[in-house]
């Protein structure tokens, strides 16, 4: 019975251990969230004591240059600087008393929500270089896929294309059948977080597929040269000296697409120099699989898969 005991209390403190560790984080920021308020209120309300230190220092000051004024006293002025100092110098005791365990506080809770803030961006670092290892795994594993089968079979994997007979009717009324691939669109919602599509719901799309087309183009184009842009090259040896960077929710605005969370935080990095990671341009995936039928006029929309390189701060970071 006691064992049973003593391990059902080891269990509880793991877990609880556990738990406080995994929340470690929001627990810090919390307290020290806290202890910040706590220690304004306890500085404000000392400061209604400041007065009544400040009152009785000048009146000890004004007591010595009384003294010291005085012709029949035997009080010099070495004696009214000694006693003028030594007034300072408890004044500021008391004034470091009064405000002391506020600034402690202070402290102690700043400290507190710079190391939970730390313990935070270590965890996000871990992921961050988690996915982008991950993410060249894939890239490696599809250049290899290209280099052996083809893009089209390469395409046909990651989008789980099928063919499909479509019958479609020219200007003249005539109708004709026609073999073209249609996309799984769950199984890229499922595995590509970045895919959207680019249809009605956007103000720039248009009854139009071949204006929707250019402007895709065109945007594609604009998101490109941003990108090498934002390249700071060293004016002395001419080399990448910070490279250049596009978010991901960047795009989804210029489409006029919803934003994303994952958007504020991946996108495209560009470095002529060295970029180990990424391609050095942004690609829509304008022709994908279901590109022909979205510039055929068959689809109202068409999915664009973007090839994010991964999270922008871990790649400057690490470059």
């Amino acid at each position: 019975m006691k064992n049973e005991l003593i391990k059902k209390v080891g269990n509880l403190f793991n877990t609880c251990s556990f738990r406080i560790k995994q929340h470690s984080p929001e627990i810090l920021m919390g307290l020290g969230i806290v202890g910040t308020v706590t220690s304004t209120i306890m500085a404000c309300r000392e400061t209604l004591k400041v007065s009544n230190v400040i009152d009785e220092a000048k009146k000890n000051v004004d007591a010595v240059h009384t003294a010291n004024e005085l012709p029949d006293v035997d009080y010099t002025e070495e004696d009214a600087t000694k006693d003028l100092t030594i007034i300072y110098a408890q004044t500021g005791v008391k004034l470091i008393k009064l405000y002391a365990p506020s600034v402690i506080l202070g402290a102690l809770s700043i400290t507190s929500i710079i190391s939970g803030h730390k313990i935070l961006k270590t965890r996000n670092l871990a992921l961050a270089a988690a996915y982008t290892t991950l993410e060249k795994g894939f890239k490696k594993y599809r250049s290899n896929v290209v280099e052996r089968f083809g893009e089209a079979v390469d395409k046909e994997l990651k989008y789980n294309t099928k063919i499909k007979e479509i019958e479609t009717v020219n200007e003249k009324g005539k109708k004709k059948k026609e073999k073209v691939e249609e996309i799984d669109t769950d199984y890229v919602s499922q595995y590509s977080p970045y895919a959207r599509f680019f249809d009605e719901l956007s103000r720039d799309y248009r009854k139009d597929a071949e204006y929707n087309l250019m402007f895709l183009r065109r945007v594609q184009d604009w998101a490109n040269e941003k990108l090498r842009a934002r390249v700071v090259y060293d004016k002395k040896t001419g080399k990448v000296k910070k490279p250049g960077y596009v978010f991901l929710n960047e795009v989804y605005d210029d489409l006029d697409i919803p934003r994303s969370k994952a958007g504020q935080i991946v996108g495209w990095v560009y470095n002529p120099d060295n970029n180990p990671v990424g391609d050095n341009y942004i690609d829509f995936g304008i022709y994908n699989s279901n590109s022909h039928r979205f510039v055929n006029g068959v689809e109202k929309g068409i999915l664009l898969d973007f090839n994010v390189d991964g999270p922008i701060d871990y790649i400057l970071d690490n470059e």
